[in-house]
């Protein structure tokens, strides 16, 4: 039995929704079929960090072919490999996110949320406006010199393990083990949970 229309025009809310429009948003939302879970560490140090962050966050949501299912808290961070107060500290967050593109694409839209901020690539831990790295897709090993997966530094590093467990406490690293235990075994120093900062999943 399909729902009444509306006695006005001002009333939208009972009108029936077609099938072809709910069968068009099922679609978006499972993006095409058999989605991948990916996990992507963000970090940011020149600017507004907590907005860069944000918007990072929302311009993978609107990628077609990516959902974001889970967003960390904010973590700041020192700087790695600089003379101590050489740069600003760092926000980092990790993101969980299921997708149906391969992980060349993931990386390329990676790119390219990153050059939207103006990142720019001229000097190895130099500052960045905005950091988007893929630390692992699905189950996938690779070393691709491209898009090493999973990311080749990622299970000693406190500030994308710290993150990373506490929007998924049961994750693991790709043929390295849990996140709890990688994490238990490395230095947390320079890495700070900012309770202050919040980062919002994507409506």
């Amino acid at each position: 039995m399909s729902a009444p229309f509306a006695e006005g025009p001002s009333d939208p809310t009972v009108q029936p929704v077609p099938a072809s429009v709910i069968e068009q948003v099922d679609a978006a939302d499972t993006t095409l079929s058999n989605p991948k879970r990916a996990v992507i560490a963000l970090g940011a140090n020149l600017g507004n960090r907590l907005e860069t962050l944000q918007g990072a966050i929302d311009a993978l949501e609107d990628t077609p072919g990516v959902r974001v299912k889970g967003v960390s808290p904010v973590y700041e961070t020192e700087p790695w490999g600089v003379a101590p107060d050489s740069q600003p500290s760092y926000f980092n967050a990790v993101v969980i996110v299921k997708t149906t593109l391969p992980p060349s694409s993931l990386l390329e839209r990676a790119h390219a949320v990153e050059e939207a901020f103006h990142r720019v690539r001229d000097e190895r831990w130099g500052p960045r406006t905005l950091d988007v790295d893929i630390v692992a897709y699905a189950e996938v090993v690779s070393d691709d010199p491209q898009l090493t997966l999973p990311h080749p530094r990622a299970h000693e590093r406190a500030f994308v393990l710290a993150p990373w467990l506490d929007v998924d406490p049961e994750a693991a690293v790709p043929g390295r083990g849990s996140v709890a235990d990688l994490l238990a075994a490395v230095t947390r120093d320079g890495v700070a949970p900012r309770a202050d900062l919040e980062l919002r999943l994507p409506e």
